[in-house]
């Protein structure tokens, strides 16, 4: 398998209500941060090994961050998606981060999309890789995966704690085989998807992301289920900072049509399919997303030309 580097710096940062966050840094202690938030399952470390060069080559900082319920960030359920923005901005101050871009994929796309809403001064653009789009309110769309989530939210919202204790227990007892494990998740999945998850590079950032987060718990995902099925806290028009969106046109998990639906609601976003890629697609052009991202704002990020 192949060998990843650690972390250049990992920790916790202390929040509101003497909670913690946990993160992850790559890249320059002192470049253009970029914030980029995993996916649903996912942790700190699920940031490819193309993002991670990037950084290294060109004098980035990326941070990834856990939500509440995976990893050392202590479990939480906010009251929206948008009350998270309040946690980011401790982090962001302890961290010495004034400005900075952000990167979602799928799950993290209401965060990075909440964060461009509640702080435009400090957020200059936003990346989405076939992000979640609201369920509830004026800016829902309709149909999708997604919706059995919002038929079951208040049974997933009753149960959350013993079903995250359940995961919990079941990762554990896969870790011997994450490899394997991995290998048999891809084998069902659309050729897109599959082709990504048999790169090795792509399957040691998903083991060792999976193995690392689910260490002491893994809580995440059922809040996330339960803030995605409820009013984001902020609507759409509300964000307003640059949003540049990419999504698989063969996205089974978050439907194409759910990218083009958000992307028409922003103010100033602007939407590239992936041609023949499902949901994890936007991972494998991770270099191109933060080219562009670091491009977006106000000031042009002071990003050094990466060589290979």
């Amino acid at each position: 398998m192949t060998y990843l580097e650690r972390p250049a710096l990992e920790g916790t940062v202390a929040v509101r209500a003497g909670r913690r966050l946990s993160f992850a840094e790559y890249g320059a202690a002192r470049g253009p941060a970029v914030v980029w938030m995993h996916g649903t399952p996912g942790g700190r470390r699920q940031i490819p090994l193309e993002a991670r060069v990037f950084a290294e080559a060109s004098g980035v900082r990326i941070i990834g961050i856990d939500r509440p319920g995976i990893g050392t960030s202590t479990p939480h359920l906010y009251r929206d998606v948008a009350d998270w923005t309040a946690d980011l901005a401790v982090l962001l101050d302890t961290l010495a981060v004034d400005t900075l871009r952000l990167v979602g994929l799928s799950g993290g796309a209401p965060y990075v999309l909440a964060a461009g809403a509640a702080m435009p001064d400090r957020v200059h653009g936003i990346g989405v890789l076939g992000g979640v789009a609201p369920t509830v309110g004026p800016d829902a769309a309709p149909g999708g995966p997604i919706q059995l989530a919002v038929r079951l939210a208040p049974v997933i919202e009753a149960t959350r704690v013993p079903l995250g204790v359940g995961l919990t227990q079941a990762i554990r007892l896969v870790r011997p085989i994450a490899g394997t494990f991995l290998d048999l998740y891809a084998a069902v999945q659309p050729a897109g998807d599959r082709r990504l998850l048999g790169r090795p590079e792509f399957k040691a950032m998903f083991v060792d992301d999976l193995l690392n987060g689910s260490r002491f718990q893994i809580s995440a995902p059922m809040a996330d289920l339960v803030l995605f099925t409820r009013d984001w806290g902020f609507r759409l028009d509300e964000v307003g900072v640059p949003v540049r969106w990419w999504h698989g046109d063969a996205d089974h998990i978050v439907p194409f049509r759910h990218g083009r639906h958000v992307v028409d609601r922003l103010p100033d976003a602007a939407l590239t399919p992936i041609d023949g890629e499902s949901h994890l697609g936007g991972l494998g052009i991770a270099e191109e997303v933060l080219g562009t991202v670091l491009g977006l704002g106000p000031h042009r990020a002071g990003v050094a030309r990466a060589t290979r």
